[in-house]
């Protein structure tokens, strides 16, 4: 395992810090390791043009250093979908472009950590979705689930979601985003219904606390 594609059962369930983490982990290990957003909708006007938060922290925690439009392609200044973005600046997202420059981030890293935008079936443009990224990627899928009522069902979706399109799920990461009374029990069962391994339980916390509890890759 090399390289990765980090999704979530929703928004803001924590896909960057767990891509962060992935990198770091990476990096432990030997890996010369890199970060991808393709899509990365919310984005910050900056006299170098816009940029978003979450490819921001990647990049900094890659082992090389890339040029910005290199590891996020398509960049959008509103914080809505991103194929709504991009419709309202008028540019179509290409998944040609996105594994264009996904080997040329190859061609000078071991691994990649290339984080989706929202959920799994995120449409992209008129016909594909997220999901089609890492299906042309090639890439086994890390699923972030959000930790709070209502997961089970996203993340159970997701996972067969993901082992329709015939790709390999790595493994599940289970991140409270909310303090939730019944996450013991939630865990448990999503244990049992996912046959990959629960590769890490985060706790709740503070924005810019880093995981010190996780076993990726352990």
């Amino acid at each position: 395992m090399t390289d990765l594609f980090v999704t979530g059962t929703d928004t803001d369930v924590g896909k960057t810090r767990i891509s962060v983490a992935l990198i770091s982990l990476l990096a432990e290990v030997g890996h010369q390791v890199a970060g991808m957003k393709p899509i990365a909708s919310g984005c910050e006007v900056t006299a170098q043009g816009l940029r978003n938060h979450d490819a921001v922290q990647l990049s900094q925690q890659a082992t090389i250093k890339l040029p910005y439009d290199l590891i996020n392609p398509y960049a959008f200044e509103p914080a809505i979908a991103p194929h709504i973005a991009a419709e309202q600046v008028g540019v179509q997202i290409k998944i040609d472009v996105i594994q264009q420059h996904f080997e040329q981030i190859k061609q000078q890293a071991d691994s990649v950590v290339v984080e989706g935008a929202g959920g799994w079936l995120v449409p992209i443009n008129q016909t594909l979705m997220l999901a089609d990224i890492a299906v042309r990627l090639d890439l086994p899928v890390v699923l972030v689930v959000g930790i709070r009522l209502g997961c089970i069902n996203h993340a159970l979706l997701t996972v067969e979601s993901i082992k329709q399109r015939g790709l390999s799920l790595y493994g599940w990461v289970a991140n409270h985003v909310v303090d939730c009374a019944e996450s013991a029990a939630i865990i448990a069962t999503l244990k049992t219904a996912i046959s990959s391994p629960c590769l890490g339980v985060v706790p709740v916390l503070a924005e810019k606390e880093a995981i010190t509890t996780i076993r990726l890759l352990a």
